[in-house]
């Protein structure tokens, strides 16, 4: 689990492909700030750019650990075809504080950046994400962006899909890969874990309905 409260900035410093054919997936060699790997164990779970990995190996001396990561993942998320920055957090400890929101590091679809520009001293995001996500935002909600906790300030459905704004203060543009985004980048998303047991209850309650009307009426008849 994790809080969406990035703890560092790395930098994805090589790929290496685990087989020659597409069903195979890629070793990657990151590289991270001095002493961030210090309390970090082979096994251990980093979410990067929001999507949980496995460390596989790591050391010390250079600031580097690798991670595979298969070809499923690679064809549901965005940020690991390339050389570049990305946004760090380990895993979520029982005593940690819990500043952003519930994440679990799964990467449920890709949205790309529709408008990334200054507002003042903040900055505007806007993104434009698939339908099927749509339904879970809402004002004032929570959603994952490259694996930073963002608050959504407007939600606006069209019919490519769903945009939503968000506004940056100059500490998360600062202190997080995002300042590297402009329009067209992929990005990606995770919806609030609340919001998907949420939608799941009240399917089973309107499907439980449904059958209870179709066996009285079945009754009735």
């Amino acid at each position: 689990m994790f809080t969406g409260i990035i703890t560092g900035v790395g930098r994805i410093a090589a790929l290496h492909d685990l087989g020659s054919s597409l069903s195979h997936g890629k070793r990657i060699t990151l590289e991270v700030p001095a002493g961030y790997l210090d309390d970090v164990g082979l096994g251990d779970s980093i979410a990067i750019n929001g999507a949980c990995m496995t460390v596989t190996s790591f050391d010390l001396a250079a600031n580097q650990f690798t991670i595979d990561i298969s070809a499923e993942s690679l064809d549901k998320t965005c940020g690991f075809h390339q050389v570049g920055q990305v946004n760090l957090e380990k895993a979520l400890r029982a005593h940690d504080r819990l500043g952003g929101h519930i994440v679990s590091g799964h990467v449920d679809g890709m949205g790309q950046v529709t408008h990334f520009a200054q507002v003042g001293e903040s900055w505007e995001l806007r993104v434009l994400s698939p339908a099927s996500i749509g339904k879970y935002l809402a004002y004032k909600g929570s959603i994952t962006v490259n694996g930073v906790s963002l608050t959504v300030n407007k939600v606006t459905d069209l019919p490519s899909g769903c945009e939503f704004s968000i506004n940056l203060i100059p500490h998360t543009v600062n202190n997080t890969a995002l300042c590297t985004l402009e329009a067209g980048s992929p990005v990606n998303l995770e919806i609030d874990l609340i919001a998907r047991y949420v939608e799941r209850m009240l399917s089973n309650d309107a499907s439980a309905n449904s059958a209870a009307s179709a066996s009285l009426a079945a009754a009735q008849s």
